[in-house]
């Protein structure tokens, strides 16, 4: 309970009901000092987005690389594409059903901020996309040129900037929520779109549990084996996930799970279970995608463009994969995406950053249990292509991992 009590989301969730209170009981000359401090508390977590990009994309390629091998190419390709066609039938939910919401885009009474008295401009060091294609052409060249020094020098960049994320951008975080939500909350937005919000809370959980479905009838089919034998044994795991908002907190439960499994070859729950739990992000995705929308629809009065989206599934998977351990999630480390890709300004990012800490638990909950399915997938294409059990004698077979 403790830990629940002070973690991230929670912390995020009384920040986003303290800044509400505020809001309808500040005038004027109160605004005037949360909406300065508001803007300068988005300047400098807008100023960190290029360095979350090159921090931690630029790394992961350099560790892929080189550690390549047969499965954990295919490991990384099926966590991609479980990413991307979750957040594709997102988008497509989207397109269909947010139209149809009670989502109002003009409030005939709602009030005017005060301008900014005082602001504190700090530019970013480059652009979101000029981080990301340094990011992609450094991390490749790297291992291309088997540069051991570049790839140290990143992975000390990667350790400084998780150290700047935790000490500066996840303590202000709360304030920056509370800040913005008092201004939502003062100009009547709010009180208008509460039913909106829980509208989209509950979709987004119907479709974690559509989604992991499909993926376990695709693996099942794949493998040929009976995909239940695998997801019977998720329970305990999808439940630590929901109490403690943590894949790495949930790891051994769901190892635990997955070995209970007579389906599952050993040495690919081994193998898998940890890798997935850092890469497969499907529940997030899904989710970040479903907000985005509604989000745009809300502040901006439309949709993003069709081409808009399909860019921001394809690279929101990319993100899934080579920014794990961010603290936040999937949106901290997406940040620039949000920005970069569907252009939204402060308020619209602090508002996916709150709405997205009320159902982080369940999304996490989704990533841990669609790893069972993926690593099905696995032990299928395994067992098709031949590939031998590791340490499959009865002797050793408790080394699996280390031969692994």
């Amino acid at each position: 309970m403790k830990k629940f009590l002070t973690s991230l989301p929670f912390r995020l969730i009384v920040a986003l009901l303290i800044g509400i209170g505020l809001g309808q009981l500040f005038g004027e000359g109160a605004m005037k000092v949360v909406v300065s401090l508001q803007y300068i508390m988005g300047q400098l977590i807008m100023f960190c987005v290029p360095l979350i990009v090159i921090g931690f994309i630029a790394p992961s390629i350099t560790r892929m690389g080189n550690n390549a091998s047969r499965m954990l190419t295919v490991a990384v390709i099926i966590a991609y594409l479980s990413s991307i066609c979750a957040a594709f039938m997102s988008t497509a939910v989207g397109y269909g059903l947010i139209p149809h919401l009670s989502i109002v885009t003009d409030v005939a009474d709602s009030r005017e901020l005060p301008a900014v008295v005082f602001q504190l401009n700090i530019p970013q060091i480059m652009s979101v996309m000029s981080a990301l294609a340094f990011s992609l052409l450094v991390g490749l060249a790297a291992v291309w040129t088997k540069s051991k020094l570049t790839c140290d020098l990143l992975e000390e960049f990667q350790n400084i900037v998780l150290k700047i994320v935790e000490r500066v951008m996840i303590p202000v975080l709360p304030f920056y929520i509370c800040a913005t939500f008092c201004n939502l909350s003062y100009e009547g937005m709010i009180t208008h779109q509460l039913p909106a919000f829980v509208q989209i809370v509950l979709i987004v959980m119907l479709g974690h549990y559509i989604w992991l479905a499909v993926l376990y009838l695709i693996a099942g089919a794949y493998a040929k084996k009976s995909p239940w034998e695998v997801l019977r044994h998720y329970g305990p795991a999808y439940l630590t996930a929901v109490g403690t908002m943590s894949s790495a907190a949930t790891l051994s439960v769901a190892l635990d799970g997955a070995r209970k499994s007579k389906v599952l070859r050993r040495d690919m729950v081994d193998f898998g279970i940890p890798l997935f739990a850092n890469i497969h992000l499907c529940g997030s995705v899904l989710t970040e995608v479903f907000f985005c929308m509604t989000i745009s629809r809300i502040l901006y009065g439309k949709l993003p463009s069709v081409g808009t989206m399909i860019l921001f599934c394809l690279l929101l998977g990319v993100f899934a994969i080579g920014a794990p351990g961010v603290p936040g999630g999937t949106v901290m480390a997406s940040l620039g995406l949000i920005t970069g890709v569907l252009g939204f300004d402060s308020t619209g990012t602090a508002l996916m950053l709150a709405i997205f800490a009320l159902q982080d638990s369940f999304g996490t909950a989704c990533n841990i249990t669609g790893d069972g399915a993926l690593t099905l997938f696995l032990t299928g294409y395994a067992e098709k292509h031949n590939i031998r059990e590791a340490q499959n004698k009865a002797p050793v077979k408790k080394s699996t991992k280390e031969a692994l």
